[in-house]
């Protein structure tokens, strides 16, 4: 996992939030120059992701302290497993556990539930997409995340994509002329249309954009939809989005889009129970 710049300025800025002034605790009852050992801890099953990151935090601690993998980014963890072991200053250590936990389990939840749709579109021909209902600021580390889980990135941020939805539709006056006034502004994107509709639909595909966002559909106007794009000469990538459930992904998926959006992987993801065990000095 990817530490960029505005990783590193979240890392510091987590431990400004928890640590302030000082741990009252630990600074009290542990000795400023004692070396520890710790380890950290799987509770439950997932997909581990964010080591790197727990490193980091650590290291902004104590630059010496090293986090050792037992288990690498993108694997399936269990019950008791040794994940990481963390070497550094006894003070770092503990003045840390709580931010790079927070980190650790966070992405991993979220590479976990990125990995449970992806296990239901296994041989499906239809990929999982995330969104950008992801939380602020950890947007890369959680597009990252999806990734170990198995998912794929949708855009990034609204720079690197032109995706038109309905009340852009309403501003523009129309899918002709947003779109038209989207390749004039920004020829180098792809264009991406969210439709309701077979008339919507019809009006994305004369356009010629490179992607249909099917949203909230029922299955019927789905499958006619993807039928209708698919016999169509620009021949789009098409996309589900809306309310996607595990639940709901396998008849989804039978329908044969190329992507399968869920902003769940991200905004309702579950953090992956770990802890971190101090061990005896060495």
């Amino acid at each position: 996992m990817v530490i960029d710049e505005a990783a590193a300025k979240l890392i510091k800025a987590a431990l400004e939030e928890d640590v302030g002034p000082g741990d009252a605790t630990t600074d009290s009852t542990v000795p400023g120059d004692r070396v520890s050992k710790a380890r950290v801890v799987a509770k439950e099953h997932g997909v581990l992701a964010g080591l790197s990151v727990a490193e980091a935090v650590f290291r902004e601690l104590d630059p010496e302290a090293r986090v050792v993998p037992t288990a690498s980014d993108g694997d399936r963890v269990a019950p008791g497993q040794i994940v990481a072991r963390v070497r550094g200053r006894t003070r770092a250590i503990l003045t840390g556990e709580r931010t790079a936990l927070n980190f650790l389990q966070r992405l991993s939840g979220v590479a976990t539930e990125a990995a449970r749709f992806v296990a239901v579109l296994e041989g499906s021909g239809t990929r999982l997409l995330d969104t950008r209902k992801t939380t602020p600021g950890m947007r890369a580390l959680e597009k990252q995340a999806v990734v170990l889980g198995g998912g794929a990135n949708h855009r990034m941020g609204l720079w690197d994509m032109a995706l038109v939805k309905d009340n852009h539709i309403v501003a523009a006056g129309g899918i002709q002329n947003a779109v038209a006034r989207v390749r004039e502004r920004h020829p180098e994107l792809a264009v991406e249309v969210e439709v309701a509709d077979q008339e919507s639909l019809l009006e994305a595909l004369t356009a010629h954009v490179d992607r249909v966002m099917l949203d909230n559909m029922s299955a019927d106007e789905m499958r006619q939809a993807i039928e209708t794009a698919r016999t169509h000469p620009s021949r789009p990538e098409i996309e589900i989005s809306g309310g996607v459930t595990v639940e709901s992904l396998e008849s989804l998926a039978a329908l044969g889009a190329d992507f399968v959006s869920v902003g769940a992987v991200t905004h309702s993801a579950r953090a992956l129970d770990l802890s971190l065990e101090l061990e005896m000095a060495p």
